[in-house]
């Protein structure tokens, strides 16, 4: 039998799996004609990935050991400014700097891109080492039901004495894994060395904020608030570090772990124009003609209201959970089956339980059609055990792959899990007649598992997933990941620690470790060691030019199946996907690496400084954007001084005299050159310098 240990692979088909963009009268956007999705159809699987990528392409050598052929890096490679060989929209004259390229008038280069490629590239080396400045994409830039048995026993009692149904052991790698074989490379090693390496826990946040001292080498400022808006949501805005500084870092902490009193942002209440969100399940199945019709998709609809609340929610450090979790607990947004459940288990799995429970989030995932069909639980039964979904539970979503379980334990695992299914309306289903009895011993979990009783032999599973979610070694796991979330890339072990014990010791509820997390004196010293991922670097851009969700009064929109919001949104999907990054968007189970040595392509780089240009222009007319010549409520007469001004309100601080330089002569201009508001028609080429420098690409 084929390894079945992987999500489900469908063929390719035109939904956009190529993540290329697709350009319209306001830039970009999806294909005018989506294809219909079909709930019903069969699953042309026997293995293997999803077909957006193969996951071969998105690791490097430190996965060869998995068997698959170490390819490049994540992402796209070179992508020029028109990106991907399509045509630019049309620009107006005096536009700013559209491209690396561009020339000035007289056809003198002005060296814009050696400049805005030194300021990106700084980012590595400010954050540790020179990951990104050695690789040789970044440096080509310059040109240069049987009887009950007992599965503990020796004689096994069902399938082959090799395995239950003869597969294989997974190749997948779990999240913290795959960020630890990163940072095993020569580059991790040197991002080490500029990390906090022990800590203290204080009495509260502020009180860790004022006690500790930043003595790692970085180009941030050593601003606790910054710090916090950085790390706590996807982007310091004026109006957030305006709410931290009036409500204090501890209360503006305590009102962001109660969501549910924060008020909803317009942007998200326009959400209500995404047709399907409201749907259930079964509603989504029963209306799919319809839904084909107005060219709606639920699974992309999904991806794009999670953009719009990472842009423009209050309820920031909650969508920063929310993310975490779609790593963490990943189930992809496109798969077979996707288009009907993935938005249920984004608001009844993870949004549920995303600032609460972990053991709770847990056994709602294993009881999700989403989940149960990612991972083919649905298919297995005692005369036909499929190991996906036991086999994930333990190595991605609780101990780890060093969590002390072996293949005895996953065999024993998938047996007790069968019988979880999915009845013919598409809601969860225990079906008796496909639950093997026996005794299952797991990781120390007993349980004599002998009754066909729906309601005993369901909760016998649920107290064996609640086992491993609370195991010392989901413990550490958990406290790993958001730590290297949240701190650094090589978190101090002992933070991981007491993260571990606070987890355990608060039965896994989360709001005590993320509190133990901020009040650590290691979250505080370790500004500076975090960079963004290329969607938030993305969002973060969004964030901090202020573009609002309206549409622009130049918006001509020519989709009667859509508002101009709608559109806009998917237009940053589709440019996320090119980017390589996009909500749960990893088509393994495994989720996104969180460290930065991952995602050193410089291709996405400079694909991400081009989008900013986009947007700082406000090219694309389904939002409203600020011009740049007033993102400077009173921009200064010189040019030096305009830079610091500009700098401070795009980054949060003045930057470094060499990176004022840099930027200058993106401008062509000396520092105490007259300008006007439009930095003498330069304003966007300098803005978007400034979105390229280490300060926004750290976070």
């Amino acid at each position: 039998m084929a390894d079945q240990n992987v999500p489900p692979r469908r063929p390719r088909d035109d939904r956009g799996w190529d993540g290329r963009q697709h350009h319209s009268a306001d830039g970009y956007g999806d294909p005018s004609t989506p294809a219909p999705y079909g709930y019903d159809s069969p699953h042309p699987y026997q293995g293997g990935y999803p077909a957006q990528a193969d996951p071969r392409e998105q690791y490097g050598d430190a996965y060869a050991h998995t068997g698959h052929p170490a390819p490049g890096p994540r992402g796209p490679q070179w992508v020029g400014p028109e990106g991907l060989g399509r045509p630019a929209p049309a620009r107006p004259a005096g536009a700013g700097l559209p491209a690396l390229d561009d020339d000035d008038d007289s056809g003198r280069k002005v060296g814009r891109r050696k400049a805005i490629v030194a300021l990106g590239g700084t980012a590595a080396v400010v954050a540790g080492g020179a990951a990104l400045a050695m690789t040789p994409q970044f440096r080509g830039l310059f040109g240069d039901e049987a009887a009950a048995g007992d599965a503990t026993a020796s004689t096994v009692t069902d399938g082959t004495a090799a395995r239950p149904s003869g597969q294989q052991p997974s190749t997948v790698r779990t999240y913290t894994e795959q960020n630890e074989s990163y940072m095993g490379s020569r580059a991790g090693e040197a991002l080490k060395k500029n990390a906090p390496t022990t800590g203290r826990t204080l009495s509260g946040p502020a009180a860790a904020a004022a006690a500790t001292k930043v003595t790692v080498k970085t180009v941030l400022a050593k601003d606790p608030i910054l710090h916090l808006a950085r790390r706590a949501s996807f982007g310091p805005t004026p109006a957030l570090i305006a709410d931290i500084k009036s409500q204090g870092i501890d209360a503006w902490i305590r009102g962001q772990f109660e969501p549910d009193k924060i008020a909803p942002s317009k942007a998200e209440l326009k959400l209500s124009e995404l047709p399907t969100l409201k749907l259930d399940p079964q509603q989504l199945r029963a209306q799919r003609d319809q839904l084909n019709e107005q060219g709606a998709q639920p699974e992309r609809e999904m991806v794009d209201a999670t953009i719009a609340r990472q842009i423009w929610s209050k309820r920031q450090l909650f969508e920063v959970m929310v993310d975490f979790w779609n790593d963490f607990l990943h189930v992809a947004a496109d798969f077979d089956g996707g288009e009907a459940y993935r938005n249920s288990f984004d608001q009844d799995v993870v949004r549920k339980h995303a600032l609460g429970s972990y053991p709770e989030m847990l056994v709602a995932a294993n009881k999700h059609p989403a989940l149960l069909i990612y991972l083919n639980q649905k298919d297995s039964r005692k005369d036909a055990i499929n190991e996906n979904l036991a086999r994930e539970n333990l190595e991605l979503y609780s101990v780890g792959v060093d969590g002390g379980y072996g293949e005895q334990d996953v065999r024993q695992a998938a047996l007790l899990q069968t019988g979880r299914g999915i009845d013919r309306d598409g809601k969860y289903a225990f079906k008796p007649e496909q639950h093997y009895t026996g005794k299952v011993k797991i990781l120390g979990f007993t349980h004599a598992n002998d009754s066909v009783d729906p309601k005993k032999a369901d909760a016998a599973i649920d107290a064996y997933i609640a086992y491993i979610a609370l195991h010392p070694s989901t413990a550490k796991y958990v406290a790993q990941s958001l730590a290297t979330r949240f701190v650094s890339d090589t978190p101090p072990k002992s933070l991981v620690d007491r993260l571990a014990k606070t987890y355990t010791t608060n039965n896994g509820l989360i709001k005590p470790v993320l509190m133990a997390l901020f009040s650590s004196s290691e979250f505080w010293a370790g500004v500076g060691q975090k960079v963004r991922r290329p969607m938030e670097y993305l969002v973060a851009t969004y964030r901090t030019l202020g573009v609002a969700p309206e549409a622009s009064p130049k918006h001509n929109n020519g989709d009667n199946k859509r508002t101009p919001y709608a559109r806009g949104l998917r237009q940053i999907h589709d440019k996320l996907r090119e980017l390589g990054q996009f909500p749960m968007g990893q088509p393994t189970p495994d989720g996104y690496p969180d460290v930065y040595v991952a995602w050193t392509s410089a291709g996405t780089m400079v694909n991400g400084w081009n989008e900013a240009g986009e947007i700082i222009a406000g090219y694309r007319t389904t939002f409203t954007y600020t011009a740049p010549e007033k993102l400077v409520a009173k921009p200064p007469a010189t040019a030096g001084a305009y830079v610091d001004a500009l700098s401070q309100r795009l980054v949060g601080q003045k930057l470094s005299t060499r990176e004022k330089n840099l930027i200058l002569g993106v401008a062509g201009v000396p520092a105490t050159a007259k300008v006007d508001a439009t930095f003498n028609g330069a304003i966007t080429a300098v803005a978007r310098a400034i979105l390229a420098s280490p300060q926004h690409h750290l976070r």
